[in-house]
């Protein structure tokens, strides 16, 4: 019989995840007095927790995966629980190496071909879902354009059309009162162009109110959108007042169905999947299983030609020297190195540090650093060489691993790589984050059992079992197996809850005027 739930096993666990680390991490819970790595607890060990295992001076690296986390705020003797009350934060040098000094692929050795049946555009790619969306140029159209949505749905206006797997509103709260030069802008233009054209939108209408910073006139031209079968746009000044608006809008949206209802799955190769990897709610367990485990599924797809996109560009921070190592040029490798110069500016404008990141929730699950979190979250990008950086929602088009400059907030990292083309998904999680997307299906790992037995409605896989004896690379091709048939059309726990109408999130850059 397995202990009671909540008392804590008879010979409590810890794992040691490099032999030049200096701490071991509490898998169970380490009461004071117990002995573990041939060391005593000199006090209480929360689980996800990390225990010195050597005597550490003032000033001492303190090192997790091999790596610095942090240093010794004052002396501390082996037993001692390490974190943010006796573990502080310095600048030191991090030798970025050579451009692919570590450019060796996982998956050298033959992976059988793999597939999933997905939706084939006319512009050649693929898509995972079959949607319609109602895009917001400014935030005075949102309520329009989700009075549309509910109006169809209200009407029941797809029960005749089963090949399409919703009407999504994408609204947001900005669009206007901003400099329509600056960065803040471009970023935004960038991004409704990036769901507007990603493979898994069947249709858009673009519904503005006219008078915006945003002009959907002009935002057209840039990017040579044509009205058809497949985009319209309107605005509530010139259609005059909101009732038009809507009847024009869901009007429009109901000639558009038919032509998206007619598209039927089809056998295609792994390598049309473009993979989001994101983590939130992130615990000390993030990056000793589903991290890692994620970053094997990731290196099985690039093995099979297809992308996957890491992102949330404070949270590498701390481990971009690991990352620019894999760099397969230099210039990609300078480019990575510049988002980390730009960041540090712009969290030193607005009297932050990097530091800031971890949250409380990541501090409670055992994160301490902002190099600890990092070193853990750069584990969902695998051992792939780096194939690109790219700017926020700007179009992803390489093959392989890519990196894309995003906030570490998870709705806005997670709609710059959606708009960057990502048709899937993965997202670990250790303290239990609830998020899930449109019009990208989302596929939540949990870092650790209790929490996916806890919240069993919102996780799809529990990567805890590692902790049981179950090998990283055996859980990638679990996960792997999973994002094949979610991208085949499997419902994930956050699209079977409802999840991603809310979730589309611009990063928001500037003055607002």
């Amino acid at each position: 019989m397995g202990d009671p739930e909540g008392a804590a096993p008879s010979v409590p666990r810890c794992v040691r995840l490099d032999p030049g680390d200096n701490l071991v991490v509490a898998v169970d819970t380490l009461a004071r007095g117990v002995t573990v790595a041939g060391v005593v607890a000199t006090e209480r060990i929360p689980r996800g927790h990390k225990m010195a295992v050597a005597p550490l001076p003032a000033g001492a690296p303190i090192v997790k995966f091999g790596q610095i986390i942090g240093f010794a705020a004052t002396a501390i003797a082996p037993g001692t629980w390490l974190h943010e009350h006796n573990v502080e934060l310095r600048d030191f040098a991090r030798e970025t190496g050579g451009a692919g000094a570590l450019a060796a692929r996982l998956a050298a050795a033959i992976e059988p071909p793999a597939s999933f049946e997905g939706f084939r555009r006319a512009d050649g790619k693929v898509g995972t879902r079959n949607y319609v969306g109602i895009l917001s140029s400014v935030n005075c159209s949102a309520t329009a354009a989700r009075f549309m949505a509910e109006e169809l749905v209200r009407s029941g206006a797809l029960a005749a059309f089963p090949n399409i797997d919703g009407i999504v509103p994408l609204v947001h709260g900005t669009g206007c009162a901003m400099d329509t030069e600056g960065e803040g802008f471009e970023l935004l233009k960038r991004t409704q162009w990036g769901y507007a054209a990603n493979p898994n939108m069947a249709a858009v209408i673009m519904v503005g109110l006219g008078c915006e910073a945003f002009q959907i006139d002009r935002w057209k031209q840039e990017y040579g959108i044509v009205e058809g079968e497949r985009f319209r746009s309107l605005t509530i000044q010139q259609t005059g007042g909101t009732r038009r608006t809507v009847e024009a809008g869901v009007a429009a949206i109901r000639e558009m169905l038919p032509l998206a209802n007619a598209v039927r799955r089809e056998r295609v190769p792994a390598s049309h999947l473009m993979l989001a990897l994101q983590c939130g709610g992130s615990d000390g367990y993030s990056g000793i299983t589903a991290n890692p485990a994620l970053g094997v599924a990731a290196d099985l797809l690039v093995a099979q030609g297809g992308t996957a996109i890491l992102s949330e560009t404070p949270e590498i921070y701390g481990a971009e020297h690991l990352l620019a190592r894999r760099a397969v040029t230099p210039e990609i490798r300078d480019r990575l190195m510049g988002l980390i110069r730009w960041w540090e500016d712009y969290a030193a404008r607005h009297r932050g540090v990097m530091n800031n990141n971890p949250s409380p929730g990541n501090k409670a699950g055992g994160l301490t650093t902002i190099l600890e979190k990092s070193l853990g979250a750069a584990a969902k990008g695998g051992s792939s060489p780096l194939a690109g950086v790219y700017r926020y929602a700007e179009p992803v088009t390489a093959k392989g691993l890519v990196f894309m400059d995003t906030p570490g907030f998870d709705p806005v990292a997670a709609t710059g790589q959606i708009a960057g083309g990502a048709n899937v998904l993965a997202f670990t999680t250790g303290r239990g984050s609830a998020f899930g997307s449109k019009p990208t299906p989302s596929l939540k790992l949990a870092t650790n059992t209790p929490m996916y037995e806890r919240m069993a409605e919102d996780m799809d896989i529990n990567c805890g079992d590692i902790l049981d004896g179950v090998s990283i690379e055996d859980k990638g091709r679990e996960i792997f197996g999973r994002i094949l048939d979610v991208a085949s059309g499997h419902r994930t726990k956050s699209e079977q809850l409802g999840y991603g109408d809310h979730e589309f999130v611009p990063w928001q850059i500037g003055a607002t005027m």
